[in-house]
């Protein structure tokens, strides 16, 4: 067995692929993705004979660690925790393994073109002072706008047992009886746009840019669209470190999450073999690889996006479910640039290159009208003049990643076209690298000076790099309509075959408990 921690996911095949062939296996899973690999690790702890195949040459999916510049450590999508769940962490002994967590403290730090700025600290006072210090009248609103969404975690996701993530999909009707009377809940959850929230609680308008991106975060919908309120709910819901929705860095890089739970997973006798591309699953025998053998398993778990693994099904199909599949929003919308700078951006606003703001996370936002302009150029395949970025630098946290002097910045940028209405990514992406770059110097004095190196993976890059059709980071949709009992089952019509990826519950970011979820599935299907 190689560790995956020690090769950071580079373990290779543990054997011929003949000799995987000739075992006996209770369970194969496609895709060593942070979910798969979850999933492995509770079926191998319950004694089964797991088979884990992935089709890269590294583990993780979208949770990996790359070296795109020699000594520099960055994931290629996830970049940030807040949703791991605390029950995966916990029952997997991933502190013991060396899994550490810090939280980006200091909270969401945003420059204004005016030159004033705000610090939204997670600490309620000192976000309160803030807040005091750029509107005063807004103070009380935005207590009332954080109640509403303390209110609603506490319903549906209590720390413990009760949490409403843990195990099969609720309804509606389940989550609003937990919701009981509270109106407000209800429409945070299902109904409101990003905008009515924010304008039901602030009025200033600076405040309300403010917050707008966080209702939109991998969602191609705009933040004036029903139910985007209910994307910062979702990423606002978890309880990681025992910290009510903050959110954090991983020690070495958020891949080290995906290579932790790989080698509980194997420490517990699941077999997991990288380089090894399944071409389909044929329901209740087991996969046909792309060499042409065949490795036989009663059951298949696919942490694949629902596309692929529709289309690894061939014909083998419920029309009901290829319905549903087929059906599901799954078109990207999101830039990711990988940055290696020589030093930290310089904000007009708040200046200094080793300031508070560099150790949580920053925005820069767009006025109501660029928010439309850009989602509207987007939607009609062109890059849009100005984007929404989002800041994180692993390097403040964790000097493993960079070399000395130097740092990582992560930019999650919105919204980008899939296709263009005129030429493809291959002649687009250095513009839309500029643009994204472009979005900082607005504020900053030293971008793009201070950039040594940028890499940037457009929807189909993404697509081509992780294997997510679309290049949509949670396999689809997580809008209200796509969320809870609407979204795909573990187990799905066809004998055998279950699903365990974001495109279940509870969705997307990584959380790991659609993995366990899963798991316990196909367990108390074998127990019947």
């Amino acid at each position: 067995m190689r560790s995956a921690v020690e090769s950071l996911g580079l373990i290779g095949l543990p054997a011929p692929i003949r000799d995987l062939a000739a075992r006996q296996w209770d369970a194969i899973i496609v895709g060593a993705g942070h979910n798969g690999l979850t999933c492995a690790a509770y079926l191998a702890r319950a004694g089964k004979r797991v088979l884990v195949l992935e089709s890269r040459g590294r583990l993780g999916g979208a949770c990996t660690i790359e070296e795109p510049w020699p000594g520099v450590r960055l994931s290629p999508c996830a970049y940030l925790a807040g949703l791991l769940h605390p029950l995966v962490i916990e029952e997997l002994g991933l502190p013991e393994r060396g899994y550490s967590w810090t939280p980006a403290s200091n909270g969401l730090f945003v420059p204004f073109e005016d030159g004033s700025s705000v610090q939204l600290y997670d600490d309620d006072e000192r976000c309160a002072a803030e807040i005091a210090r750029l509107s005063p009248r807004d103070v009380g609103g935005w207590r009332a706008m954080s109640d509403v969404i303390r209110r609603t975690r506490d319903a549906i996701r209590p720390a413990g047992d009760r949490d409403m993530w843990i195990g099969e999909a609720p309804t509606r009707e389940q989550i609003e009886d937990r919701l009981g009377d509270d109106s407000e809940a209800r429409a945070l959850l299902f109904e409101w746009s990003m905008s009515e929230f924010i304008e039901r609680y602030l009025d200033d308008e600076r405040l309300q840019i403010a917050y707008l991106g966080q209702g939109v975060i991998g969602t191609n919908a705009s933040p004036f669209d029903p139910g985007t309120a209910s994307i910062r709910f979702h990423h606002s819901s978890g309880r990681l470190g025992g910290l009510s929705g903050a959110w954090g860095y991983v020690q070495g890089g958020m891949g080290m999450v995906s290579f932790f739970i790989a080698d509980v997973a194997q420490e517990a006798g699941a077999v997991i073999a990288s380089g090894a591309a399944v071409s389909r699953i044929a329901p209740g025998e087991g996969v046909l690889l792309d060499g042409g053998e065949r490795i036989r398993a009663g059951i298949v778990i696919s942490n694949a996006d629902p596309r692929t693994t529709l289309r690894l099904l061939h014909g083998s199909v419920d029309a009901d479910w290829r319905a549903q599949v087929e059906s599901i929003p799954i078109t990207g919308c999101t830039l990711k640039l990988n940055v290696w700078l020589r030093e930290l951006p310089n904000f007009r606003a708040r200046p200094g290159t080793w300031e508070p703001q560099h150790f949580g996370q920053i925005n820069t936002p767009l006025n109501k009208q660029e928010w439309k302009n850009s989602y509207a150029s987007a939607r009609n395949g062109r890059l849009p003049d100005h984007l929404w970025t989002e800041l994180y630098f692993q390097s403040v946290h964790d000097r493993s990643v960079a070399p000395e002097g130097t740092h990582t910045m992560s930019i999650f940028s919105q919204y980008v076209p899939y296709a263009f209405d005129e030429g493809d990514w291959n002649g687009h992406r250095e513009a839309a690298k500029d643009r994204a770059l472009g979005a900082l110097a607005r504020f900053c004095s030293n971008i793009p000076d201070a950039v040594i190196e940028a890499e940037a993976l457009g929807p189909p890059d993404i697509e081509k790099k992780v294997g997510l059709t679309g290049g949509h980071i949670f396999q689809g949709e997580c809008l209200p309509p796509y969320m809870w009992s609407n979204r795909l089952q573990y187990r799905t019509p066809m004998p055998g075959v279950y699903l365990c990826g974001a495109c279940t519950h509870p969705g997307g970011s990584v959380i790991a408990i659609n993995g366990r979820n899963a798991a316990m599935a196909v367990l108390a299907d074998l127990s019947d």
